[in-house]
């Protein structure tokens, strides 16, 4: 729930916390596209949100006017000191060009095809040992229970930490995207307690004494410009993969489960079409985006229009975008079998998601063990149905009875 009053307009002081936005921003993204493209609040500082594909392009591919220098709009307002250039808390994410080149080129071959195939099995192994545990239940909570844990634990083990830490990264997510409305002082406080810091920095220093396999030992040993990499970069990606590799993953895996438990014919033609799952799974990605990123503007600056300021919050929803009708016939619908769809769930620009190859991995084998598990399933209660707040969107909690 939200810490901030009720909006009342959300063209002139809209909240990505506020309960209706919650629930269901769609109507509200269709509101702004008509009536009001790019929508303002004082909330959090000042911050800008443009509604339809072009809006949100224009501002993802245009890295002269706006930085990417923090991507989490909070009321903690980052200052100089905060996030030191070029690095960035969480680069390459949080890198503006030219070092966000160099920082992005270092993790490529980390998330190629084929490196990212190898985790297949585990992730595979991973589902069905899900499955197995709720195994009996005539309810089964599909978010909890199920989607909530396959990217944390393949992330996890990516990084080459212990699994049994999986529950300290649930933990982390939900301060960095979820509590974005609490006070600038609370997030000040809980983030100076220094958890985090001191719990990477733990895995870090076992690396370095014992060198491993793992992602985490590939970044100690990689090189930019001949050196190796800042300890800030090094922790700073490890970040990166908590915030757009988790969450991310486990809302897109939770809200295709939700759209399937309530669309029967949706459901039984993937459990009888096996090779309808590539375009399924591209078709959940745009129509269930979870992603909505920021940027901050760099300069006073007219965009369309509006008199953007220095240091304004700008969100980009991605999902607005890929909901909008004048590049996706039926928008607002579900084709399985959509052939031609470039939505933009892995975002625009320089910063489309490195992890793509990861995030399709685990959504396609995640629906596919599940619907070889459970063919036929329903929603037990829709209004127990709950969803995150903040800049992923994903389902928290959804009951599923096993027919």
């Amino acid at each position: 729930m939200s810490h901030h009053p009720p909006v009342r307009d959300f063209a002139t002081d809209f909240d990505h916390t506020d309960p209706r936005w919650v629930a269901d921003p769609y109507p509200i993204w269709d509101e702004l596209r008509r009536e009001c493209p790019v929508a303002h609040t004082d909330r959090y500082g000042g911050a800008w949100m443009p509604v339809t594909y072009e809006g949100v392009a224009a501002v993802a591919y245009d890295t002269e006017h706006f930085t990417s220098r923090n991507v989490v709009v909070s009321e903690l307002r980052p200052g100089d000191d905060d996030l030191p250039a070029p690095i960035g808390v969480a680069p390459p994410i949080t890198s503006d060009p030219p070092f966000h080149a160099m920082a992005r080129r270092l993790l490529l071959p980390a998330f190629g095809p084929k490196p990212i195939a190898a985790f297949e099995p585990f992730t595979r192994e991973l589902c069905n040992e899900l499955l197995d545990a709720a195994a009996g239940k005539d309810v089964i909570d599909a978010a909890v229970d199920y989607a909530q844990d396959i990217p944390l634990r393949v992330i996890v083990r990516m990084l080459g930490f212990p699994q049994e830490d999986a529950d300290i990264f649930r933990r982390f997510i939900r301060l960095i995207l979820e509590d974005v409305d609490a006070s600038a002082e609370e997030r000040q406080a809980t983030i100076n307690e220094g958890e985090l810091d001191t719990y990477l920095h733990a895995r870090i220093e076992e690396h370095l004494a014992q060198p491993r396999d793992d992602l985490t030992s590939f970044l100690l040993e990689a090189e930019l410009d001949g050196n190796k990499l800042h300890p800030d970069h090094v922790q700073g990606t490890m970040v990166l993969l908590m915030v757009a590799g988790i969450d991310t993953t486990w809302s897109a895996i939770g809200a295709s489960l939700w759209h399937l438990a309530q669309h029967p014919d949706d459901r039984k033609r993937l459990a009888a079409d096996p090779a309808l799952m590539d375009t399924a799974v591209e078709e959940f990605l745009r129509a269930y985006a979870p992603v909505t990123m920021a940027r901050l503007v760099s300069a006073d600056f007219d965009f369309n229009g509006c008199p953007m300021k220095e240091g304004d919050w700008l969100l980009l929803p991605f999902p607005a975008a890929n909901r909008d009708p004048e590049v996706f016939p039926d928008a607002d619908e579900v084709h399985l079998d959509r052939v031609e769809n470039r939505h933009s769930a892995f975002g625009l620009g320089i910063h489309r998601c490195l992890g793509s190859n990861l995030a399709r991995m685990e959504l396609r084998v995640a629906l596919e063990e599940w619907i070889k598990r459970y063919p036929d399933f329903e929603l037990a209660d829709a209004g127990a149905v709950t969803w995150s707040a903040g800049q992923v969107r994903g389902p928290r909690t959804i009951p599923v009875r096993i027919l």
